[in-house]
């Protein structure tokens, strides 16, 4: 059944994103043309102020999701009622801190927009906080279709309401080039969607409309607090790592800068949310997993696990080592290309950050938050003065070396150390040979698919689609010849040949 909803899941969650992709591309050729470089950095800068404002919620959702593995896993459903009862007010008042937090910040915004062209900035920052704000009210419904490992449902109803949001958003944007009305467009529907998510788990499980009188046992309740101490710590840590990037550069570069990143950043985002459609929900498979099985068995299936890691990710940051560039060219044009070592070190930090998957898996889902709970400051305390202070050496590059250097010092080494100390119960000796392996493997294909693919140009469609092909192909190929014996491509390959099975199977009863 893990495996099953895990298929489901992922399907529907690749078919979205499909879709999404299609759309933020001429969604964002349109905001490019209409409304220019200015806005998409306000665009990029306020998303960043936002998610800070959202560490008011700091981990307290996931806390509580870790909470109802196990009653989820043994259908206990007074105790799935009296952790949501907890779940709603929390969030009522994390609603309520994100809206005082954002009036506070409003008076400061001149700081780092003080070169933009951007009219009605503090009405378009005021729609930002309304959108980041009123959600809360709704989605703590949402995450228990995850747990339910049923997060498919809520992709099917997200995926629906962006095609309308997106194709009013364009409508508006080539009508009246009115961005503050896209803006509005966009807050309404996350709002009616988030809404109708919140009404359909409802009726999917009626028992969360009982009253529940009694209060979260004490244990329980003392584990959730001392979880959410050490959540908070990691959120404000993270934030720090990955959304200080834009304030960074919109401060001691400029406004249009962000822009111009902004534009690798979507690409390199929608490559992570495709591998994260896989991962994501083999999350929630592994938490079911944590709750009921062996150390081993959780062991066996988190090898599989890094395998996929390694392969999904090393693939697309080939892809976008090769490919971004003549994209971006034919896209929009060379005069929005950033310099050839900022994209080098993206991709390397998408392929680090990306390696780290799977054995972040294992740790969240088994509830390791207090004993790594001050690595994510300490990562960012060494990432915001490497990024500042190279930042003023070497330009835009240094605030993205910064991470990628604050990565290679912190939880490159923590993350594996705290997994196969307290659940594996064995060496670290085995993570790094294994990393080491998959990286020599992951650089040395690199090398030879840039060099294959630098046959072709790229600068035609027709040359483009060779060249992509190329960039696809190879890879994957190499890793086939490496990997086909191991025992963790045949349990992979087992999975895939079982769902082509069952497919085959539908299709002749069909006939």
């Amino acid at each position: 059944m893990r495996v099953k909803n895990s298929i489901i899941n992922i399907s529907v969650g690749i078919g979205n994103q499909l879709i999404i992709t299609a759309l933020s591309f001429f969604s964002r050729t349109v905001f490019i043309n209409t409304l220019g470089l200015d806005y998409l950095g306000i665009n990029g800068l306020f998303t960043n102020v936002l998610a800070m404002l959202s560490l008011a919620e700091a981990g307290i959702g996931s806390s509580i999701i870790y909470s109802l593995y196990k009653p989820v896993a043994e259908n206990d459903e007074h105790k799935i009622n009296v952790l949501m009862k907890l779940y709603k007010k929390t969030y009522r008042v994390i609603a309520g801190v994100i809206l005082l937090l954002g009036l506070i910040v409003l008076p400061f915004l001149h700081l780092f927009t003080k070169d933009t062209s951007v009219n009605n900035l503090y009405v378009i920052y005021l729609l930002f906080l309304l959108n980041t704000a009123i959600p809360y009210l709704f989605t703590y419904r949402t995450n228990l279709l995850n747990v339910y490992q049923k997060g498919y449902i809520a992709t099917a109803i997200f995926s629906v309401s962006s095609i309308l949001s997106t194709s009013l958003k364009i409508g508006i944007l080539y009508q009246t080039q009115n961005y503050i009305m896209y803006l509005v467009i966009d807050s309404t529907i996350t709002i009616i969607n988030s809404a109708i998510l919140f009404y359909a788990v409802g009726r999917m499980y009626p028992f969360l409309k009982k009253k529940v009188l009694s209060k979260l046992d004490p244990e329980s309740k003392g584990n959730i607090l001392k979880n959410v101490k050490a959540i908070v710590l990691q959120n404000i840590g993270t934030y720090l790592i990955y959304s200080t990037d834009n304030l960074i550069i919109s401060y001691y570069v400029n406004v249009a800068a962000v822009g111009l990143y902004s534009n690798y950043f979507m690409l390199i985002e929608i490559c992570r949310t495709f591998i994260n459609q896989v991962f994501n929900n083999i999350y929630y498979s592994i938490g079911n997993l944590v709750a009921k099985e062996s150390k081993e068995t959780i062991f066996n299936v988190y090898k599989v696990t890094m395998l996929l890691n390694f392969w999904l990710y090393s693939l697309f940051g080939i892809l976008l080592f090769v490919m971004i560039e003549p994209f971006i060219t034919l896209w929009i044009g060379s005069q929005f290309l950033m310099d050839k070592v900022v994209l080098i070190v993206l991709v390397i930090t998408f392929y680090e950050r990306g390696m780290r998957n799977s054995i972040s898996a294992v740790k969240t889902t088994a509830g390791i938050f207090h004993e790594d709970r001050y690595v994510p400051l300490c990562q960012a305390a060494v990432n915001l003065v490497f990024s500042i202070v190279l930042v003023q050496q070497i330009g835009i590059a240094g605030v993205f070396l910064g991470t990628l250097i604050s990565a290679m010092l912190v939880p490159f080494w923590t993350t594996p150390y705290f997994v196969y100390k307290k659940i594996f119960q064995k060496s670290i000796y085995h993570y790094f040979m294994s990393y080491s392996y998959y990286a020599g493997i992951g650089v040395a294909t690199c090398l030879a698919t840039s060099y294959i693919s630098s046959f072709i140009d790229g600068h035609s469609v027709g040359e483009f689609v060779l060249k992509a092909a190329l960039a696809f192909t190879v890879p994957n190929i190499i890793y086939m010849s490496l990997f086909y014996k191991s025992a963790e491509f045949k349990y992979l390959l087992g999975i895939s040949l079982g769902i082509f099975s069952r497919f085959q199977g539908k299709k002749k009863v069909a006939a």
